[in-house]
């Protein structure tokens, strides 16, 4: 019996044909699906709100149908299939070109649809303030010296000769009181010189006597013999006059060998301490030649430098010169001793008469009396010589003048001053005085305003500013309105309440993620202005 199913295979004198129209017609199609395809899904950054969850979901579907259209190619190329092959390409060439039309008119559409309006965040910057305050002031002047003796002298002997003696105390740092005798040269010589000082009176003495009674027999003579008066020579009395000259010399001579006996002894001419040591027992010394350096500890000075500006701190005249010690101006001494700080009291007694050729500074003297003793620091240290320390000088005083943080000044004698509603505005300012810690301003800034004192750029000046408490920085001074485009934003938001909720349902492709990567880039570009802010301030 004849078999009557109908043969749907390609005759063989038309596989030619056949395989050349695949391998053009395929490699197209799938060429123009792939592109269309991709470029609905690349749409999708340009409209977030357009409708290409199609393109999306119809571009999977695609690439399978086109692997198994190039299947079937395949097969045709290299083989010849059997006839339902033929019914599977037709219809899959269908479903081909219905997800090719499908992705185009996505793309079209992403195209053509209008973007929605990104809406950037209200973001302020939130900066640390303070109110200026009007205040008594009373100005302080810092400047710095060393401690030296006022009275410092080296030891010298005024006779010459062996050292015979030195003083336990007659060493480097050795303490000392007035009139101790430090070192003794040795005396045999002087000794001997005042013996022979004592013999020369006696000596002068005698012949005085014999021309004394020489004189006297003389005048008996002559009234004896009724001569009349007789001559000062016949009387010897210029013989006399020259006994008693001798005698003179003599007393005289006695007196300078006692007084270089005395000198053997080498006494301290005031209280004080051993600076260097030169000398020792058993050696020779020349009158003038150096025994060692000693200083008073009576009172000790610090010579400080004073620049114009400082001056002007002070009520200190150029050629200042207290009247006595209680009147003079006071001074705080300080310096770190032994790993603490110490204080001393000092006195401002006198300024040099002349200014300072190399610093064109003004130096003023400070005094400290008895640093070793009840001028010594409250704990007892004294103000040693040598030791570099820092001074700070009462200065004028001022009443009701203004004063800020010192972070509140700026440059160029300005400051950021903030209104309460969150803007600033530079004033310029005039300093009195300017310390680590505040700043004394006469006029450009009134008593209760706030000053800024957060490292800001003067760029963001112009910017809606959140004002926090110094002393409580979560404690809000100034909280800006928001701006009219935000409240009309908030107006539509809140008359559209169900378009809202409907935006929040939507896929990672539709508005929540666009609304994410908003903020996400609102936020970093506040980040990104805040850290370079911080930079340049730094």
């Amino acid at each position: 019996m004849a078999n009557s199913t109908p043969d749907y295979s390609i005759p063989k004198d038309k596989g030619g044909r056949v395989r050349k129209t695949l391998l053009i017609i395929v490699p197209i199609l799938l060429l123009i699906g792939l592109f269309i395809g991709f470029g609905s899904v690349a749409t999708m950054s340009m409209n977030p709100k357009g409708a290409t969850s199609a393109g999306q979901k119809i571009l999977p579907v695609y690439i399978v149908l086109a692997l198994g259209m190039l299947g079937l190619a395949i097969w045709y190329v290299f083989d010849n299939p059997p006839s339902w092959v033929k019914y599977l390409q037709s219809v899959l060439t269908a479903l081909l070109i219905i997800s090719v039309f499908v992705m185009f008119t996505a793309m079209v559409v992403n195209i053509l649809k209008k973007p929605k309006e990104k809406t950037r965040n209200f973001n302020t910057l939130a900066v640390i303030a303070d109110y200026a305050k009007a205040e008594d002031v009373q100005l302080m002047v810092a400047t710095q010296g060393e401690a030296r003796p006022q009275i410092e002298i080296d030891l010298v002997p005024e006779v010459g000769g062996k050292i015979v003696y030195v003083s336990p105390n007659f060493i480097e740092g050795g303490l000392f009181k007035k009139g101790e005798t430090l070192l003794r040269i040795e005396d045999a010589d002087f000794k001997v010189a005042v013996i022979r000082a004592e013999a020369g009176i006696a000596q002068a003495e005698q012949v005085l006597v014999r021309e004394q009674a020489e004189g006297e027999i003389a005048r008996q003579d002559y009234a004896e013999l009724g001569r009349g008066d007789p001559s000062p020579l016949a009387l010897r009395e210029p013989q006399q006059a020259q006994a008693r000259a001798s005698l003179q010399a003599a007393k005289a001579e006695l007196e300078a060998a006692k007084l270089n006996l005395d000198r053997t002894y080498v006494r301290a001419p005031f209280s004080g301490r051993v600076r260097t040591k030169a000398s020792d027992i058993g050696q020779f010394v020349t009158p003038g030649s150096r025994l060692g350096r000693i200083f008073s500890t009576d009172v000790v000075e610090v010579r400080l430098p004073l620049s114009d500006t400082q001056l002007s701190k002070l009520d200190l005249p150029l050629a200042f010169m207290a009247r006595d010690r209680a009147s003079a101006p006071k001074v705080d001494l300080h310096a770190i001793v032994a790993g603490q700080e110490r204080h001393w009291d000092g006195r401002i007694m006198r300024t040099d008469s002349t200014y300072d050729t190399s610093t064109r500074a003004l130096f003023a003297i400070a005094e400290v009396y008895d640093p070793y003793g009840a001028g010594a620091s409250p704990d007892g240290v004294p103000l040693a010589p040598g030791l570099f320390v820092d001074a700070d000088i009462v200065g004028k005083s001022f009443e009701n003048v203004i004063t800020i943080q010192r972070d509140g000044l700026r440059p160029q004698d300005e400051v950021y001053i903030v209104d309460d509603k969150g803007k600033a505005e530079i004033r310029q300012v005039t300093v009195l005085d300017a310390t680590s810690e505040r700043a004394v301003l006469t006029g450009g800034v009134a008593a209760g305003e706030l000053v800024v004192l957060s490292p800001m750029e003067r760029s963001r000046v112009e910017m809606t500013l959140k004002v926090l408490d110094v002393n409580d920085p979560e404690n809000v001074l100034v909280d800006p309105p928001k701006p009219d485009w935000m409240k009309k934003a908030e107006a539509d938001d809140a008359e559209n309440p169900k378009a809202e909720g409907e935006s929040k349902k939507e896929s990672r492709w539709g508005k929540n993620k666009d609304k994410e990567s908003d903020d996400a880039d609102t936020s970093g570009d506040g980040d990104e202005e805040s850290d370079e802010s911080d930079k340049k301030e730094n």
